[in-house]
């Protein structure tokens, strides 16, 4: 049987019990299997009173809900492919997606994200909203029997260097991630199929909340849904998860705030949070001594499990995706009794080519391929991948596809290397490079990371030095001018000449998804970014 066989099937022998449960705030709205099968069943009758076809590319725009799983299965079984759009972005950049990929329809949760998406595109097909597929007569129709080489979806990549691309995933692509995301959460914590209490907050637009979605519709277990991203920390609280997916960024503020409460509250607790932790530190590099130990000791018994306590007293572990991690971050979450698990793919990759292993995890790196799926690093150091999970090209770029795709190998852009245990590590994009006027090849993220590890109350930073005479930086959020300095100081400390940070330039206001300096998964937009800034920066470099 297809995932999508399995999905529906599941589903049935579910019957009454949960599937979907919105998280409204301290409330929890929750949708049967029964329910959710019903719901779709709508949508399908919607799709055939239109003249949808199999094989038609149907547009999701919507933020998450029971309504957008329904959706999506609804396409899915009636032989559509979802193109998922995220409900935040910018119109005009939803516009070419959706003058790329042509659909047939458009589904939008409301009249107001209809109208933005229709302004920014005056040729668009027909756009429906949510209560008038849901108030269709439903349909009875069976699945569409779809071949394994079929598209089920095309997702949009994030466009952080360029025009958005549309990936095509196919069934067999599927087919091969799901029961892999299956087998790893058994092998984590057992398998729990339906006992598990799984938080989501990431938007199903992205490949990998997408396998999220799946894989716990495929093995019965309810998926609870994030409503409202501002209202995130009561949310968690009402979910009480046992674990749920992460993207770097939420567990660097988690970590970060942490630290401002206790730096506020200070006396005894900051003390032996501060020793303790520096102890922990001490311990895990090898050269701990008496008092070390002690302090780590006490802040075991005493501190880092309230929190625990605080951050979720049910988590048992967090997943972590979408960018590399900072190993001291990591580190940080064990020690405090929440391990971390990383996670790397592409949406190229079906979302996933390594999952870190229990007790095997190696902060810093992001465990080894699933099985099925070979990797290997050129001379250059740019990952290559080949496996079940790789996509069959770029909708409508033959020439782009050609280029990722050579003799069977995607090429990830990826800069990385391998332990001896077949870890992987993430160093940096290879188009992202700084080369200075010195002629030295700098990769930017292991310095914006370690910097970071320096300045806790930044918000982002970003590497800046491409055929400049030396490296500069830009800094966000509410740090002050001595800080900045200060963590500047201490990682010139570390790297070698050519990697020293000689100016800075600090932004108040963090880079965003709204200003268009971050994409929807809130990876650098570095062009754009060094683009905005530019008449900072020269004046910068002007000044030397």
């Amino acid at each position: 049987m297809s995932f999508i066989d399995t999905i529906f099937e599941t589903l049935r022998a579910l019957g009454d019990q949960p599937s979907i449960v919105e998280i409204h705030g301290a409330a929890r709205k929750t949708t049967s299997a029964r329910e959710l099968l019903e719901l779709q069943s709508h949508v399908r009758g919607y799709l055939e009173l239109l003249g949808v076809k199999p094989g038609d590319r149907v547009a999701l725009f919507a933020p998450n809900s029971a309504r957008w799983a329904a959706c999506d299965l609804a396409i899915l079984g009636h032989g559509g492919i979802v193109v998922p759009l995220y409900a935040r972005q910018d119109p005009d950049e939803l516009a070419v997606m959706t003058r790329d990929c042509a659909p047939a329809l458009v589904i939008a949760a409301t009249e107001a994200l209809a109208e933005g998406l229709m302004k920014s595109w005056p040729e668009h097909c027909p756009v429906a909203v949510f209560d008038d597929v849901f108030a269709t007569t439903p349909s009875s129709a069976g699945r569409h029997d779809r071949s394994p080489e079929e598209a089920v979806t095309l997702i949009y990549t994030s466009g952080t260097s360029g025009t958005p691309k549309g990936v095509i995933t196919t069934r067999q692509n599927v087919d091969f991630m799901i029961p892999q995301t299956v087998s790893s959460l058994a092998e984590i914590k057992g398998d729990r199929r339906g006992a598990d209490a799984v938080f989501h907050y990431l938007p199903f637009c992205f490949a990998g909340s997408r396998i999220m979605l799946w894989t716990q519709l495929y093995r019965g277990n309810p998926l609870m849904v994030s409503t409202d991203l501002t209202d995130l920390v009561r949310e968690l609280g009402t979910a009480a998860p046992h674990y749920y997916l992460n993207v770097p960024a939420l567990l660097e503020r988690v970590k970060n705030g942490v630290y401002g409460k206790l730096r506020e509250r200070g006396g005894l607790v900051l003390t032996m949070y501060s020793k303790g932790l520096a102890g922990a530190q001490a311990i895990a590099r090898g050269d701990a001594g008496l008092k070390d130990r002690l302090w780590a000791k006490v802040a075991a018994k005493l501190v880092f499990p309230k929190i625990k306590a605080q951050i979720g007293a049910n988590l048992e572990f967090l997943i972590c995706g979408s960018a590399p991690l900072n190993p001291d971050t990591q580190r940080w979450f064990e020690l405090i009794g929440i391990p971390v698990y990383q996670i790397y793919g592409l949406t190229e990759t079906t979302a996933i080519v390594t999952i870190d292993r229990p007790e095997k995890a190696v902060p810093g790196r992001v465990g080894p391929a699933i099985p099925g799926c070979e990797i290997k690093i050129t001379g250059e150091g740019e990952l290559l991948i080949r496996g079940p999970n790789i996509f069959p090209g770029y909708w409508n770029k033959p020439a782009e596809t050609a280029e990722a795709l050579v003799d069977g190998w995607l090429h990830t852009g990826d800069q990385a290397d391998l332990d001896a245990d077949g870890n992987l590590r993430i160093i940096g994009r290879v188009k992202n490079i700084l080369v200075p006027e010195s002629g030295h090849n700098v990769a930017p993220e292991p310095i914006e990371q370690l910097l970071l590890g320096h300045l806790p109350a930044a918000e982002q930073a970003v590497l800046i030095g491409h055929a400049r005479p030396y490296l500069t930086v830009i800094v966000t959020g509410p740090v002050d001018e001595a800080a900045i300095e200060a963590a500047i100081e201490q990682v010139n400390a570390e790297v070698p000449h050519y990697r020293k940070i000689r100016k800075h330039l600090h932004v108040a206001e963090p880079l965003t998804i709204e200003s268009g300096l971050l994409t929807a998964n809130q990876k650098l937009r570095r062009r754009a970014i060094e683009a905005h800034f530019r008449p900072l920066l020269d004046q910068l470099y002007e000044a030397s």
